[in-house]
């Protein structure tokens, strides 16, 4: 099996600071690091280190040029990743706290200059059994996917940041996965009751494979055959930017090759909960010796 994650690029601005600024406030940062980011990138990174094939398609600036060399040092394939003149790569302002959480500002940039034209000669190198890993920091999402399931490849959408947008993209996901935040917004209503949430998403997409992260809760994996619960491990966090493409990466890896859905979600809870004690987004994430070390 191959895996094309057709996704964002990003440059992450991170900053220091005791805490999220204010409306009104000026607040001095104690650090800033600039890093590889995006969704997609990260993704990418994780599928990687967890032992799959993985091919990256999206598009960047040319000062985003240094993160085909990052995904290269990875062994990500770059071949569909489009360099583009006179538009800035897609960049991210991150604020990082002394509690370990983030709050993410995004410029879209070259990750919204995905063409029709792009997609098609990128999909010509992928087959049927292919898996196809997708998120919401992109254009085209809704042609990206059609032509990709026509195709009879495995499609897994990470619908976030969550929009409008999404509606006519989500039927055609084979696996689902979200937060519970995101759960509650293509709902319509928040809940704290997580196990009927993930059975009310999963009336509304009964073919659909749904993974719900739920931060200090944990994690439920539901379809028409199975409802899995999945605790957290306890660690101090230090930057939490890449836990949720972590576990996503690590997750659908473990599924696409052992199609052990408990498994996998236990090996991706110990990967995101190595990622987030250490700084950085795709810097963070852990190889699949580390997390195998801990299983």
């Amino acid at each position: 099996m191959k895996v094309l994650s057709f996704g964002s690029l990003n440059i992450d601005n991170v900053y220091k600071v005791k805490h999220f600024v204010q409306k009104g406030e000026t607040l001095a940062s104690s650090s800033l690091s600039i890093n590889s980011g995006g969704k997609g990138l990260n993704q990418s990174i994780a599928l990687a280190k967890a032992g799959l094939e993985v091919y990256h398609a999206g598009a960047i600036g040319q000062d985003g040029k240094f993160l085909l060399n990052i995904l290269h040092s990875d062994e990500v394939n770059t071949d569909y990743v489009k360099c583009l003149d006179n538009v800035k790569t897609g960049h991210a302002i991150i604020q990082n706290d002394e509690a370990g959480d983030n709050c993410i500002l995004l410029f879209k940039g070259a990750n919204h200059c995905i063409t029709r034209t792009q997609i098609d000669e990128t999909l010509a190198h992928f087959s049927s059994g292919d898996a196809l890993v997708l998120q919401n920091e992109i254009n085209e999402l809704e042609y990206l996917s059609q032509q990709a399931k026509a195709k009879g490849m495995i499609i897994a959408l990470n619908p976030s940041p969550m929009d409008e947008n999404l509606l006519s993209v989500i039927p055609y996901a084979d696996y689902l996965l979200l937060n519970e935040i995101e759960a509650g917004q293509l709902l319509g209503e928040q809940s704290d009751d997580f196990e009927a949430t993930a059975r009310a998403l999963l009336s509304r997409y009964p073919d659909a494979n749904i993974l719900m992260t739920l931060g200090s809760q944990g994690s439920i994996f539901v379809n028409k055959d199975n409802f899995i619960r999945q605790g957290i491990i306890p660690v101090k966090p230090v930057d939490t930017t890449a836990a949720g493409d972590t576990y996503t990466g690590y997750f659908l890896a473990n599924v696409f090759e052992y199609k052990d859905f408990a498994k996998a979600m236990k090996l991706a809870t110990i990967a995101s909960s190595i990622a987030i004690t250490r700084p950085g987004a795709a810097q963070s994430i852990p190889t699949k010796e580390e997390v195998l070390e801990r299983a």
